[in-house]
């Protein structure tokens, strides 16, 4: 394994939706998930890692040290147990040492008959929220088939029988995550610079592989990334924040052209480095 990063980092990342649902919320018939209080839309930071992990399955092929732990038709106590070491810190080094979601998000690992406590990851999301109030499109669709006999038996005598559904949309939102990479807690899981590149990577590349009729169009717009000389920080995260701005030109927003976004390096705190992609190389 490579060795871990030194330099703390925070970043702001920008993608927007166009008539698509970007994370339905079970609890409300699917509707894109909104603020209750205000209507801005939000997509969890939950939502954001799966995309981040489907990447990575496809990126690096669930070859160690890039498996994935947290997947479809995975049993996780399975793989609790089975890890090496007598010791729990024994076993968590084992597990972040296989596994790439370990290593960068962390993972309760204290479920099985060993158990492997806790591990708190170097790389966190927040909520990704829309810079402004969405709307959630309801559609009326059919298609020109019936699942079931009963159901072709309740239509009988129409000239086609068919089924009818609904398919929620935003019309259009650019959304907005902060994120945060710990040096402290990337020495814990040996979150490596290799490591850090491929979560860059991922990140933008995270709609690509991702499409569905559900989903319309998401494109990621700007990565902006704030890297710090010491590992403990040289500047408040929200601070910085500050210095990436949306600026609204239309009433209705449509496109990315209606949200210009700006970053402001005027006077940067000393030790603080800035690079944006898709106008630098990241990588």
């Amino acid at each position: 394994m490579s060795e871990a990063i030194k330099n703390r980092y925070d970043f702001v990342f920008l993608f927007d939706v166009k008539d698509g649902n970007p994370n339905g919320d079970p609890d409300q018939v699917n509707l894109p998930r909104a603020d209750a209080e205000d209507q801005h839309g939000l997509i969890t930071d939950v939502c954001i890692k799966r995309k981040v992990r489907n990447y990575v399955m496809l990126a690096k092929e669930l070859k160690p040290p890039f498996d994935i732990f947290i997947r479809q038709e995975q049993i996780l106590n399975n793989i609790i147990d089975t890890a090496v070491g007598e010791k729990i810190q024994e076993r968590q080094a084992n597990l972040c040492q296989t596994y790439f979601d370990i290593r960068t998000f962390g993972a309760v690992l204290s479920t099985g008959d060993k158990g492997a406590g806790t591990v708190r990851g170097p790389v966190q999301f927040t909520f990704a929220r829309s810079e402004d109030r969405i709307y959630q499109a309801e559609h009326s669709i059919t298609r020109c088939a019936v699942t079931t006999q009963k159901e072709a038996d309740a239509q009988e005598g129409r000239e086609h029988a068919s089924t009818f559904g609904r398919k929620s949309t935003v019309p259009y939102a650019m959304y907005r995550m902060h994120g945060f990479v710990s040096a402290i807690d990337a020495r814990k899981t040996k979150f490596s610079e290799e490591d850090l590149i491929l979560l860059w990577k991922a990140l933008i590349n995270a709609f690509e592989h991702d499409r569905a009729a559900a989903r319309g169009e998401m494109n990621p717009r700007k990565l902006v990334i704030f890297k710090h000389v010491s590992h403990l920080g040289n500047e408040l995260s929200g601070r910085l924040f500050d210095r990436v701005k949306i600026n609204k030109n239309s009433e209705l927003p449509r496109c990315k052209n209606d949200y210009p976004i700006t970053v402001d390096r005027n006077n940067l705190p000393a030790g603080i480095e800035v690079k944006e992609w898709p106008e630098e190389n990241i990588f």
